[in-house]
């Protein structure tokens, strides 16, 4: 199968149909080649400005619209994001993320400490990712000077769906910020999320449109929601294990050289759906007892799990200089 920006969409159908056993076979195979099968990264996700936030996502207890009973919190301190990035780094983390729900970044005072919280993560020499919302080109660079590795925009789920979900942007406005970023030469972190009503045909619209980005994701993380109490989707029905498997294996296949990340929902995933996970090519996980809002499992979760497959953690990156210094290459050269 092609590994460009040009495989078509009758390919990936053909791919995401295939028996889930022949799948994850071939999806481990894939990773065996690319990855060392024994390495998971960890990660930390610090929301670093909660609430408020103008988008009306149909999943998100974040959003203006819903009443979801979560405690509004403004920007962090500077301060505040170096204690938790030393502390992320010391228990074992080597990619630190940082949210905030804006629904774009706006230049001034804000944005100005966005950035010294940049620099600030960078000194710690774990990766830097951040997820502000839309950004511009000029926003994007004074991130990468900053010292952003990866920028995260996630696309949610299929085009002909978003519109169910999400009516306070397009999908051509995630696309947008999309180019942004990988014109900046900031690597692009972008997947989507399982549960939302989707259909096996928005899933496969999901990995075509991920397959068709201006800038290849170096990162793709596989959410499933979790259902919030006051969002619409709150009664969804749920991803069964076999979905997320198959999502996983999927985007392992088509992106064989990117970081594929069990994000969201893996609080209620048992030992050993979460061991089909990594089989099919899952490699990157994030730490804690929270992701943004949501319940995740804790380090000690994590390291339980580690210890019985005999897991270790990744280190930063190998390739992540190499990837942009590649993305800066094709810039200059017009690629």
């Amino acid at each position: 199968m092609s590994q460009s920006n040009s495989t078509a969409r009758d390919e990936i159908a053909t791919l995401f149909n295939s028996p889930i056993l022949d799948l994850v076979y071939r999806a481990a195979t894939v990773h065996r080649q690319h990855h060392d099968p024994r390495q998971v990264q960890v990660c930390t996700l610090l929301s670093i400005k909660t609430g408020g936030c103008p988008e009306d996502c149909g999943y998100c207890s974040q959003s203006a619209h819903f009443d979801s009973g979560l405690e509004r919190q403004g920007l962090l301190s500077i301060t505040a994001v170096d204690e938790a990035a030393k502390q992320a780094a010391a228990d074992g983390s080597t990619r630190f993320c940082m949210g905030a729900a804006w629904r774009q970044v706006r230049d001034g005072e804000e944005f100005d400490r966005v950035l010294e919280m940049v620099r600030t993560v960078a000194a710690t020499g774990m990766e830097v990712c951040c997820t502000l919302g839309m950004l511009n080109g000029e926003q994007a660079h004074k991130l990468k000077e900053a010292g952003l590795t990866a920028y995260n925009h996630n696309l949610d789920t299929g085009e002909n769906y978003y519109s169910e979900v999400v009516t306070t942007r397009t999908y051509q406005d995630r696309i947008e910020t999309i180019g942004h970023v990988g014109r900046a030469g900031i690597s692009v972190c972008c997947g989507g999320i399982l549960g939302l009503g989707e259909s096996d045909e928005d899933r496969i619209d999901l990995l075509h449109a991920l397959s068709q980005l201006p800038t290849q994701p170096e990162s793709i993380p596989v959410n499933t929601l979790v259902p919030i109490a006051g969002t619409p989707l709150a009664d969804a029905e749920p991803a069964s294990i076999w979905d997320q498997v198959r999502m996983v294996a999927c985007a392992r296949i088509l992106f064989p050289e990117a970081m594929v990340r069990l994000s969201a929902g893996r609080d209620g995933l048992s030992a050993t759906a979460q061991s089909l996970c990594f089989l099919a090519g899952a490699n990157s996980i994030f730490s804690g007892d929270k992701l943004l809002t949501t319940p995740h499992p804790g380090a000690d979760a994590d390291q339980a799990l580690f210890d019985l497959l005999d897991l270790e953690p990744r280190p930063s990156h190998r390739d992540a200089s190499e990837f942009v210094e590649q993305l800066e290459e094709d810039i200059v050269n017009g690629r």
